[in-house]
């Protein structure tokens, strides 16, 4: 039997192996339960589960793969040891045709991306979760709201709440200060790079962010019209300049301001009941709608 120190103990926590929310003494990684704790996990989240939505795509060469992936599910198990609900493994299925051209890219076909979602919310469903969490960490995942609304469809017994990238007014003035770039936002760029050097600063070759522009080429600048090559045309280095201004501080200040925003969030799902009552209500009035009533106030 291996001896476990108070080091390895140390550097387990730090890593997430031992990610419990206070209160509950229940892991928020779905992979970490077992089917005891899973059981009462449902009741402690108000059954609640969050799905980190993130890509396998070029970060410039200064950022991995996994970059959308490690920051969102980050921003998701810290949320859920504030206020607690079960965190999904990291899905990757999502849209990324635009980076197709990119070394390590994966990329499916927008029927699987949409099939595996359905059919993943529906597992869910059927273990229990009534309120799900879409929190979604690529810019590039235009999809899910129009998805979310497909879901009215059929009937279902779950409702979906969709958590987009976070508006940079939820940030705060620490934020605004330590801020250097002129697009901060930008893919790969000083606040995705800054929260990576909080999150896994093992991950980040700050010395590779010189190798490659990321300038916008503004190669359909003239057209005035929207086209699905567009992000190609203006960054074929599927990388947004901006990242050496990046800061371990900064990252953390961005972190911080995203999973206070989230617990918000995730409080306000796991208190809603008025959704649920509607679908149901929408499911059961167009099973006939010749009796709708017309004057619903």
């Amino acid at each position: 039997m291996k001896r476990i120190t108070c080091f390895t103990l140390l550097l387990m926590a730090g890593t997430g192996l031992f990610a419990q929310a206070q209160g509950s003494g229940l892991p928020v990684k779905y992979e970490e339960l077992t089917v005891p704790l899973f059981i009462k996990a449902i009741d402690q989240s108000s059954r609640t589960c969050i799905i980190p939505l993130g890509i396998i795509e070029k970060h410039g060469n200064h950022l991995p793969l996994g970059t959308d992936l490690i920051n969102i599910r980050a921003t998701a198990v810290k949320a859920a040891l504030q206020e607690y609900a079960v965190v999904f493994p990291e899905y990757y299925f999502g849209q990324i045709n635009e980076a197709r051209h990119q070394p390590g890219t994966i990329s499916y076909s927008p029927e699987l991306i949409w099939k595996m979602m359905e059919e993943t919310l529906d597992e869910l469903s059927r273990n229990g979760f009534t309120r799900i969490i879409l929190l979604n960490g690529h810019g590039g995942n235009v999809w899910l709201e129009y998805f979310c609304m497909s879901l009215l469809h059929t009937k279902k017994n779950y409702a979906v709440y969709v958590y987009g990238l976070p508006d940079e007014s939820i940030y705060p003035e620490t934020v605004k200060k330590l801020t250097k770039s002129d697009n901060p936002g930008g893919h790969g760029a000083e606040f995705e790079t800054s929260s990576m050097m909080a999150n896994r600063p093992d991950l980040v070759h700050k010395d590779a962010i010189v190798e490659e522009t990321g300038a916008d080429l503004q190669r359909l600048k003239s057209l005035d019209a929207y086209t699905g090559i567009w992000w190609y045309a203006q960054y074929p280095n599927h990388y947004n300049t901006g990242a050496t201004a990046a800061s371990a501080e900064l990252g953390k200040a961005v972190v911080d301001a995203e999973v206070t925003d989230f617990v918000g969030f995730l409080k306000r799902v796991k208190n809603d009941t008025a959704t649920l009552q509607l679908q149901e209500e929408f499911y059961k009035q167009s099973a006939d709608p010749l009796l709708t009533p017309q004057d619903m106030k």
